[in-house]
C-alpha cells in the first residue's frame, strides 16, 4: 500500500500517518496557553494583510472621534463589539484564501467566489462600523437634542 492509497482511506483524527507523530493533546492550563499562542499567532498573521491595517486605523480614527464628540460608555462598548466581530470576519476570509490558494492554486471559479463571499462578508461588517460611528459622531446628539413635539 503506497502512501497515496493511505491518505484516501478513511482514518481517525487521532490516527498517525506513517513517517508522522502526532502531538499529545494538551488539558487544563497547557491548553489554555497553548490556544492563546495559536491565537497570537493568528493575529501575528493577520497584521501581515494590508485590508487589517487600514481597518485598525479606521478604528483608531474613529475612537478619537468618539473622543472629541464625547460618545457614551455604551457606545464605546458597541463598537468595540462592532470591531472585535470585524476582526474575526477578517481572519476567517484571510483563513479562507489562505486555503483556496494552497489547495487550488490555478484560478478556479469555485475559488475565486470563496474568495468573495469571503470579502462580501468583510464588507459588510466594514459598512457597519463606519455607519455606526458615523452615527456616533455626527447624528447621535441631533437625534437625542430633538424635541418629541408631534407625536
Amino acid at each position: 500500500m503506497n502512501g497515496n492509497t493511505l491518505r484516501m482511506q478513511k482514518r481517525k483524527p487521532d490516527q498517525e500517518l506513517p513517517g508522522q507523530k502526532l502531538p499529545r493533546k494538551l488539558t487544563g492550563f497547557q491548553h489554555f496557553f497553548a490556544a492563546a499562542t495559536y491565537s497570537l499567532g493568528g493575529a501575528r498573521r493577520l497584521l501581515g494583510e494590508a485590508a487589517f491595517r487600514q481597518e485598525l486605523i479606521g478604528f483608531a480614527v474613529a475612537m478619537l472621534a468618539f473622543v472629541i464628540s464625547g460618545a457614551t460608555l455604551f457606545q464605546y462598548v458597541a463598537m468595540m463589539l462592532l470591531f472585535l466581530l470585524m476582526i474575526a470576519f477578517e481572519a476567517l476570509n484571510t483563513a479562507i484564501e489562505e486555503i483556496v490558494d494552497r489547495v487550488s492554486p490555478e484560478i478556479s471559479e469555485m475559488g475565486r467566489n470563496a474568495k468573495d463571499l469571503g470579502s462580501l462578508a468583510c464588507l459588510c461588517l466594514i459598512l457597519a462600523n463606519a455607519g455606526y460611528a458615523f452615527y456616533v459622531v455626527f447624528l447621535s446628539h441631533v437625534v437625542t437634542d430633538m424635541p418629541l413635539t408631534g407625536l
